[in-house]
């Protein structure tokens, strides 16, 4: 495992963290597989998934439910577990309510992360961020950050917070390369960790890209998938959560750290996103 600084905080986190959307359901709890995917979570931790990222969203609070049952079996002070406030409740009060919610789920008495999932423009920024510094305050909480914000209301979350916002979780993959052109950059320079989900393309390569990605895993004898996250993690301040519900490719994302890519490689997969 490849471990980067989050943010400016000194605190290292794995480079390839657990992503947790659609297990245990997506906008509604699915309880039918309970069992396997508690196990699934709890193999994946063994294999080295520390960190571990989820939601309130995600299964209507019921992922933070299936994480918070695997998580019985561990050190808690040995995890990184990340959750995230959905828009609706970004107000002072809710999000209070919002984040005990997250916590009783988790059965854990602070995050090691709390994010704004998505920014909404009817609640003040400010008001939000002060809210979850006094988190932070009380020990709830250890760092703050946000997802899904551009490069305009990144800073202006920056500018506003009396706690460092230490990383933004953005859609990014060989594909989807909107944060290279001015999010990344900024982040780099501002030693803000970029969290990439959705970091593999499993669909709709293009052409040129497939082909890009299927030379570069027969050198290096893996998936493309592999590739993918080798790619992503190569770079300064980033990291990747992918999701998975199947332990061979929990072990083969975690594998990818162990790949080095040659600067030949990546110029080639750099150049897909121009």
């Amino acid at each position: 495992m490849i471990y980067k600084t989050l943010g400016n905080t000194g605190e290292t986190i794995p480079s390839i963290g657990l992503g947790t959307w659609a297990i245990g359901g997506e906008e509604s709890p699915d309880y039918s597989r309970d069992q396997e995917l508690i196990k699934l979570i709890a193999a994946a931790i063994d294999m080295g998934y520390t960190h571990i990222d989820t939601a309130e969203y995600y299964g209507a609070g019921h992922t933070e439910e299936l994480v918070g049952k695997a998580l019985e079996s561990f050190d808690r002070s040995k995890l990184f577990i990340t959750s995230k406030v959905w828009p609706t409740n970004l107000s002072r009060e809710r999000l209070r309510r919002s984040l005990k919610g997250s916590l009783k789920r988790l059965g854990t008495d602070y995050l090691d992360l709390f994010l704004i999932h998505w920014p909404n423009e009817n609640v003040s920024l400010s008001e939000t961020l002060e809210e979850m510094s006094a988190a932070v305050d009380s020990g709830y909480v250890r760092f703050i950050g946000v997802s899904n914000f551009d490069l305009a209301l990144l800073k202006e979350a920056v500018a506003s917070s009396r706690e460092p916002i230490v990383c933004n979780q953005v859609l990014y993959n060989v594909e989807d390369i909107a944060p290279r052109r001015s999010l990344l950059p900024y982040c780099q320079e501002q030693g803000i960790t970029l969290v990439a989900y959705s970091p593999v393309r499993r669909k709709n390569l293009t052409r040129i890209a497939k082909s890009v990605l299927e030379s570069i895993a027969e050198n290096h004898q893996c998936s493309i998938f592999q590739v993918m996250l080798a790619w992503l993690v190569a770079q300064k301040n980033v990291i990747a959560i992918p999701k998975s519900g199947k332990i061979d490719h929990l072990k083969q994302n975690l594998a990818s750290t162990e790949i080095r890519l040659s600067k030949s490689e990546i110029a080639q997969l750099d150049n897909l996103s121009r």
